[in-house]
Formats: structure tokens, C-alpha cells, sequence
């Protein structure tokens, strides 16, 4: 863990405390070993686990600065990330991360049991459906997802749920740049606008990795997020 706490300073400027570092030993060991029975990840091994999960969560502070934001919803969370790493350093935030995956929302809700986070809601659902819902619909100061979607598919995800002056997040790899290119229209359509993408180095990662910061400057139109299935078969 000294390795993890020293990378994050350099790379992201995160100072993590001792009851930092804990609880990400906990969430790790957590892991581990749901891993064996569920199989929630495909990083099974400790020092995948620090870098392409707690690190690359991490890089998101990339994206707002000095500036957390209050209300964030990750979408297509998996076990959990970015978004309880985010939490655990920033633990004012408040949470909602949403998966349609059983046996994962079942494990972020014992983790954050086990952590004891307050103020996180952890959500069984599709993407389409909460984006249509008054409770989420443009409720968030930021939306991220990692590993979900191509990126057109993905700001009908994220976009719908941003309110006006908020921010969608998407933490792509080396495709990222072809995929920002290609979803422009849709971006724009939902009410989107590329800021700009930051590249992003982990230790040991070879591929590039970006944020693609999309501001949301308009609402969204309310045909969209269109049914559950429709974006990923017919995107914008």
C-alpha cells in the first residue's frame, strides 16, 4: 500500500490517510475474495487491483481539479468503481452507484456496509430506466462511467442524468479520442459539449488512457435515454 499511497500523490496530488489506506486494504480483501465465488473482475491479483482499479479511479480528480463534485452518480459501476474509491478520498460526496448486474450491487452494498459510507445509494437498474425517473433525471453535478460503452452509447447513458452545468465523465482507453470523434453529433443532440480530453498515466499501463470531460449545456431532450437496449442497438 505504500506504493499506492506514494502514486497517488504523485500522479493525482491525493494525500491518503491512514483510515484511507484501511479501508482500501478492506475493499481489496473484500474483493478478493468475492472474486473467487461471484467473479466480478477480471484483475484477481493485488498489485492489478491498486492500479487498474483504485488508481485509475483516482484519475478522475483529473478531470474537476480542486473542486469534488457534491453529487455523483457511476453508472455501469461493476464492483464499485470508480465510484467507492472516490468516496473513501472524498467522504463528503454523495452516491449513487447504479449497475443491472445482481451479484455486483450485491457486493457494493456489502462494501459499503462494511465500510460504513453514509450517504451512498446503491441502485439495481439499467441506465435508460433511472434516466427517465424525476429522482435522477438530471439531478447529479457529475455522471461517470468506465468501461460501459462506446462513447455515442454512453452519452445517452450519462447525459440525461447531468443537470444543466454539470459534467459527464467517460474513462476510456486508447480508443477514446475515435470514439469522442464519432459521438459528436449524439453529444450534441443530448445537450453535451467536449470541454476537452486529459490523457491519464498509470504505473505499468501501457495503453493511453483518457477522461473525456463533456459539459452538459442544455437539457436533455426528453425522448432520451430512449428504452432499455435501444441506445447500444441504434446509437445516436
Amino acid at each position: 500500500m505504500e506504493a499506492l499511497a506514494r502514486h497517488a500523490k504523485e500522479l493525482f496530488g491525493i494525500h491518503l490517510t491512514g483510515s484511507q489506506v484501511v479501508a482500501l486494504m478492506t475493499y481489496e480483501r473484500e474483493l478478493l475474495a468475492w472474486n473467487r465465488k461471484y467473479n466480478l473482475t477480471a484483475i484477481r491479483d493485488v498489485e492489478g487491483i491498486r492500479t487498474k482499479h483504485f488508481l485509475d479511479s483516482f484519475s478522475c480528480v483529473l478531470a474537476w481539479g480542486a473542486t469534488p463534485p457534491e453529487r455523483l452518480i457511476d453508472v455501469g459501476t461493476g464492483a464499485g468503481f470508480p465510484g467507492i474509491p472516490l468516496k473513501i478520498i472524498y467522504p463528503s460526496l454523495r452516491l449513487t452507484l447504479v449497475d443491472s448486474v445482481g451479484k455486483k450491487v450485491k457486493f457494493c452494498h456489502h462494501i459499503v456496509e462494511k465500510l460504513k459510507l453514509e450517504n451512498v445509494t446503491v441502485i439495481k437498474a439499467r441506465a435508460e430506466e433511472i434516466g427517465q425517473t424525476e429522482e435522477h433525471r438530471e439531478r447529479y453535478d457529475w455522471a461517470v462511467a468506465r468501461a460501459v460503452a462506446r462513447m455515442r452509447v454512453l452519452a445517452e447513458y450519462l447525459l440525461p442524468l447531468v443537470r444543466v452545468g454539470g459534467v459527464a465523465l467517460a474513462q476510456k482507453g486508447e480508443s477514446g479520442p475515435a470514439e469522442v470523434h464519432a459521438a459528436e453529433r449524439a453529444i450534441q443532440v443530448l445537450g453535451g459539449h467536449v470541454r476537452h480530453l486529459v490523457p491519464v498515466t498509470l504505473p505499468g499501463v501501457v495503453e493511453e488512457r483518457y477522461l473525456i470531460v463533456i459539459d452538459k449545456i442544455a437539457a436533455t431532450p426528453p425522448a432520451y435515454p430512449r428504452r432499455p437496449g435501444v441506445p447500444a442497438r441504434r446509437p445516436l
